[in-house]
C-alpha cells in the first residue's frame, strides 16, 4: 500500500473525485486503484479566495515499485507499518499501582491491565459523573468542592477542556492510543483529522469505557482516594498509603507510577518534605481571551466562512517582544466555554471548553506568557506554586469574592480603562465575572506583555483588534511549574520503584503526549521488575 501526501481538494469532494484525483497524481489509470482510504484531512486556509482541504490517501494499486520510484518520497510513499501492541508482561512481586487517573495514568493502568499486572490505581477526586456534578454546581452557585472538580477525577483536567489530541511528539505509541479511543466511543475522524479533537461530552463516556476495561482485565479504580504517604526501605519503594473516607488504607507494592497532575500541590509539598527530587522548570500564566466564533470565522476563512464543510475555525499564534518575552495563543477552543477551573476555595482559575460539536457562540484561547525560574523569587523549588496561587487569591478578591472571575474587555484594557459594559461578546465564564482591573491580579510583566503583544497579533489576525472582546482572568494551571526529577530508566533518581509521570511530573504537555509518557513508565514498571 502507498501513500500519497498533499492533494488538493475542494470543500464539496467526495471519494469518487478523490479517488480520480488521486489516480491523476501519480499517472496512473482509476482502474488501477483497488482501494483507498483517506488517512488524513486538513484545512488550507492560507488564501482567502482559495480555501480547500489538503489531503494525504493510501491506496492498494497495481506496480507499487515503479510508482514509488518515480516520486520524492515526500509526496509517494510505502505506508509504514505503525502497529503498537501491549507485550505480556513478567509477574510482578505485587500489584503496580497508579496514582492519578488523568491520561498519563488512565493510559498507563490500560497498559499494566492488557499486560495483565492487574493494576490498583487511586485517584483523588470522583468517577466522572459525580465530578460532572460537582463542576455544574460550581458553575452555577460558584461552591466549590476542594476534592473533585475540574483538576481533580477522573479523565484529569483534559476531561473539561477540549479533548484536543494536537502534539508535537512524534512516537508510535500515538497510533495505538488514537485507536484505542476509537474503540472506546471517540469519534473515528480522530484518526484522519490533523487537528483531532474528542469535545468533553464524549470523553466523559470514553473515560468511563477506559475503566471499565481495566477492571474486566483484573485492576481496580478507587475514587475518592488521596494518596498520604510512600512506604520505602529508605532506597526502594516497598508500599503506598492514601486516605478514603477520612481512614487511612496501606497498599503494599514496588511500582508506583506516580500521576498526580499538576494541581496536586499538597503532593508536592508532600514529595519534597520526603526528599523526593524537585526542580523549577519553565511553565505559563496569562488570561483567556473571548471573540465571536464567527468574526474568527470570517477573518480566516474570508468569503467561505460558513461553508458547512468547514470546520470552526481556529487559530495558533505567538509573537515576540523586543524585552525578550512573548505572547503566545494556547488550548484554544472553538465554539467553546471558559470554565472555572479552582481546585483550592477563594481562588479563581480559568481554562477552555468546548463540546465536539464546538457550536458555541464564542471561540476562546489562552494568551500566555513564559515565567521562568529566575522571575522566582527564593530557591524553593515550589515558589512557582506559591505564585499560581497568590495570583489565584488576587482574583478572588478582584472578582468580588463570590466566586465571580475578574474580567476586562480589550479596548479598556489597552486604554488603561474599565468601562463595566459588556459589548458584542458576551462572557461565557459562570458563575459570572465582574469587570476588573487585572493588572491587580497578574505579575506586572505578564501585563505588561498581554498589553504589548495584543496590537501584534491584531496585525496576525484582525479580530484580536476587537475592542469589545473579552480577557478573563487568570490561566494559571496550563502546565506544572516543578519537574520531579527521574532517570533513564524513569525512576525518580531519590528512591527507585518511584515513576514520576505525565503533565504534573514536568514530561508532559497535553492528552496525548501525557497518554505516552503514562505507556512509557508502564513499560519501565514491566522491564524493570
Amino acid at each position: 500500500m502507498i501513500r500519497i501526501n498533499d492533494i488538493y481538494m475542494p470543500l464539496e469532494f467526495t471519494e469518487e473525485m478523490l479517488k480520480k484525483k488521486a489516480a491523476k497524481e501519480i499517472n496512473i489509470p482509476i482502474t488501477d486503484i483497488s482501494a483507498l482510504r483517506l488517512a488524513k484531512k486538513s484545512v488550507d486556509a492560507r488564501k482567502k479566495n482559495d480555501v480547500h482541504f489538503t489531503v494525504s490517501v493510501e491506496l492498494e494499486v497495481k506496480d507499487e515499485k515503479r510508482i514509488l520510484g518515480r516520486f520524492p518520497p515526500n509526496k509517494v510513499c510505502l505506508v509504514k507499518n505503525t502497529s503498537y501492541s501491549v507485550p505480556a508482561a513478567v509477574k510482578l512481586r505485587h500489584r503496580p499501582l497508579v496514582v492519578g487517573f488523568g491520561p498519563a495514568g488512565m493510559f498507563a493502568a490500560l497498559y499494566l491491565a492488557q499486560a495483565g499486572l492487574s493494576p490498583v490505581v487511586i485517584e483523588r477526586g470522583s468517577d466522572v459523573d459525580t465530578r460532572t456534578a460537582a463542576v455544574e454546581n460550581y458553575r452555577r452557585t460558584g461552591i466549590l468542592s476542594e476534592h473533585t472538580n475540574v483538576q481533580f477525577g477522573e479523565g484529569g483536567a483534559g476531561t473539561f477542556s477540549d479533548g484536543k489530541l494536537t502534539t508535537g511528539i512524534r512516537d508510535p505509541r500515538i497510533g495505538f492510543i488514537f485507536r484505542e479511543f476509537v474503540r472506546f466511543g471517540a469519534p473515528e475522524e480522530i484518526l484522519r483529522s490533523a487537528k483531532p479533537h474528542i469535545g468533553t461530552d464524549i470523553l466523559r463516556n470514553v473515560v468511563k469505557a477506559v475503566r471499565s476495561e481495566i477492571i474486566s482485565l483484573g485492576g481496580d479504580v478507587i475514587f475518592d482516594a488521596k494518596l498520604t504517604g510512600i512506604l520505602s526501605d529508605k532506597t526502594r519503594v516497598t508500599g503506598a498509603v492514601y486516605e478514603k473516607n477520612g481512614r487511612p488504607q496501606e497498599i503494599m507494592t514496588d511500582s508506583i507510577i506516580l500521576a498526580i497532575g499538576h494541581s496536586a500541590r499538597d503532593t508536592f509539598e508532600y514529595l519534597r518534605a520526603s526528599d523526593i527530587e524537585i526542580t523549577r522548570k519553565i511553565f505559563a500564566m496569562g488570561v483567556r481571551i473571548e471573540h465571536l466564533q464567527s468574526d474568527v470565522n470570517r477573518s480566516l476563512y474570508g468569503s467561505f466562512a460558513g461553508h458547512p464543510a468547514l470546520p470552526p475555525a481556529d487559530y495558533k499564534y505567538a509573537v515576540h517582544l523586543p524585552d525578550g518575552r512573548s505572547l503566545y495563543t494556547f488550548c484554544m477552543c472553538p465554539g467553546g466555554y471558559v470554565m472555572s477551573a479552582a481546585s483550592e476555595l477563594n481562588t479563581i482559575v480559568t481554562n477552555g471548553m468546548s463540546l465536539f460539536a464546538r457550536n458555541a457562540e464564542n471561540a476562546n484561547s489562552a494568551l500566555l506568557v513564559n515565567v521562568l525560574p529566575e522571575d522566582l523569587d527564593g530557591n524553593d523549588p515550589l515558589e512557582g506554586i506559591r505564585l499560581q496561587r497568590r495570583t489565584e487569591q488576587a482574583a478572588f478578591i478582584a472578582g468580588g469574592s463570590d466566586g465571580s472571575a475578574p474580567a476586562v474587555l480589550v479596548g479598556d484594557f489597552l486604554n488603561g480603562c474599565i468601562s463595566g459594559n459588556v459589548g458584542k461578546v458576551k462572557p461565557s465564564y459562570m458563575p459570572g465575572v465582574k469587570f476588573a482591573d487585572i493588572g491587580s491580579v497578574l505579575p506586572g510583566y505578564i501585563t505588561e506583555t498581554l498589553r504589548k503583544g495584543l496590537p501584534l497579533l491584531a496585525s496576525k489576525a484582525d479580530f484580536f483588534a476587537e475592542p469589545e472582546a473579552v480577557i478573563t482572568a487568570p490561566e494559571t494551571r496550563s502546565s506544572s511549574p516543578v519537574r520531579i526529577v527521574r532517570g533513564d530508566d524513569l525512576c525518580s533518581v531519590s528512591m527507585k520503584g518511584l515513576y514520576p509521570c505525565g503533565e504534573g511530573a514536568g514530561y508532559a504537555g497535553g492528552i496525548v503526549s501525557a497518554a505516552v509518557d503514562g505507556i512509557k513508565c508502564a513499560e519501565a514498571v514491566t522491564e524493570n521488575g
